[in-house]
């Protein structure tokens, strides 16, 4: 039977930075059981001290941590190291080089990448702007998102804008809805805004709604899970964006994360024309 280690990620700020990096070493170890404990906001010695005293109590401890703090960083690998516990800084290293490279010293601020300066209020207001212009609820101002999304339901029109938000884009995304025309401020926001379309794989999609109905204990008719009518839907829907000329982006086997990237070298593509 394969160990079951508990991976402890031990952070000075939420903690998000370090469990993305964690889950990418994950992913390539395809025999790697684990459990993680999350401890955010790590800020003084005594808590440190806890969280190695709770670790003598279980087997199999990994310890990951980013703290900027040197003194504090210093003190977790001393006291792990004397517990036996392997320990590991993520980001240290990262940060000598690049204080190194260019000769300045880095502040060692904790959260220091979720300061309130101008970027941040971007993203706020990216979110606001994005949850408000979800599936079509405002069309009047579409000129101003940076980007539209189109497509027929449950083609990840939503979580993608949300993703696409908290990297600082206004997204709007506009479904597209069996025998309705689009809204002509749709037309009209493409003159200046990028429009993207979304299609998926037809038997992905019904099992997807198949499942969206379930879950949700919906009444829906009965052609939202016809898979002829799902491909009447995309088909209608390619015809579409081939006639405005709109990207086309194909989600079947993308996770928002890629799809976002893709949509992010599009828009990047525009911008340098």
């Amino acid at each position: 039977m394969n160990k079951i280690y508990q991976v402890y990620q031990v952070s000075d700020s939420t903690g998000e930075t370090l469990d993305r990096i964690f889950q990418a070493i994950k992913a390539q170890f395809s025999n790697f059981n684990c459990k993680t404990i999350h401890y955010s906001f790590t800020r003084t010695e005594n808590q440190i001290d806890k969280i190695i005293s709770k670790c003598e109590e279980e087997k199999n401890i990994i310890i990951l941590y980013t703290i900027v703090d040197k003194k504090l960083a210093k003190y977790i690998t001393v006291k792990a190291k004397e517990n036996n516990i392997p320990c590991f800084e993520v980001l240290g290293n990262l940060i000598a080089d690049f204080s190194k490279l260019l000769k300045q010293e880095a502040s060692r601020i904790p959260s220091g990448q979720h300061a309130l300066d101008a970027e941040y209020y971007k993203r706020i207001e990216a979110v606001q702007f994005t949850m408000s212009h979800d599936d079509g609820k405002i069309i009047t101002d579409l000129d101003k998102s940076d980007v539209i999304l189109i497509g027929i339901s449950r083609t990840s029109k939503t979580p993608t804008s949300i993703y696409l938000a908290n990297r600082g884009y206004k997204v709007a995304n506009i479904p597209i809805i069996p025998n309705k025309n689009i809204p002509l401020e749709l037309i009209e926001g493409s003159r200046k805004t990028c429009v993207i379309g979304f299609i998926c794989d037809a038997t992905r999609l019904l099992d997807v709604r198949r499942n969206r109905i379930q879950s949700m204990h919906e009444d829906r008719p009965g052609n939202y899970t016809n898979e002829k009518e799902i491909l009447t839907e995309l088909e209608n829907s390619k015809k579409l964006f081939k006639k405005y000329n709109w990207p086309i982006i194909d989600v079947t086997r993308k996770s928002v994360e890629e799809t976002a990237a893709s949509i992010i070298k599009i828009l990047d593509i525009l911008n340098s024309k």
